[in-house]
């Protein structure tokens, strides 16, 4: 299926508008810097190895869980500009039915410019995160078909 902003959850096309805007790549990373800082306090109790996104650089934890069928992602970094990837993504796909997440593709990042801006092993950790919660959201699928 090819790429069209029209084909993203509304919130993760937001995004994207967003970020088409900000023609400055300085100012790309401001803006990803600001969903980092959007987070809410991440409990140091979930900072375990089962929420650890494997193959990132920095340490990066994300969590998911149900609320009316719909999942709610949680996220932490210790570096401020891979926490603003995981706050743009939680931004993103937070709300959404499992099955949605996992259909979605990662080609998004492109329409946003980071990609360019983002070094090889950043790029990498986008990917890592992306199909992190896309695996959560897949567990928490099978949690409601139990």
């Amino acid at each position: 299926m090819s790429f069209t902003i029209d084909s993203l959850p509304p919130n993760l096309a937001k995004i994207v508008q967003r970020f088409k805007r900000a023609t400055d790549p300085k100012r790309r990373y401001e803006q990803l810097i600001w969903y980092g800082q959007r987070l809410p306090e991440f409990p140091e109790a979930d900072k375990i190895p089962g929420n650890k996104v494997p193959g990132c650089v920095s340490q990066v934890y994300i969590t998911a869980g149900l609320e009316d069928s719909k999942v709610i992602f949680q996220g932490d970094s210790d570096s401020q500009l891979t926490k603003g990837l995981v706050g743009l993504l939680i931004e993103g796909l937070n709300g959404l039915a499992p099955n949605e997440i996992v259909q979605l593709t990662p080609d998004f990042i492109q329409e946003t410019g980071l990609n360019v801006s983002l070094t090889p092993s950043r790029a990498n950790g986008f990917y890592n995160i992306f199909k992190t919660m896309q695996k959560k959201a897949l567990e928490c699928q099978a949690d409601i078909s139990h």
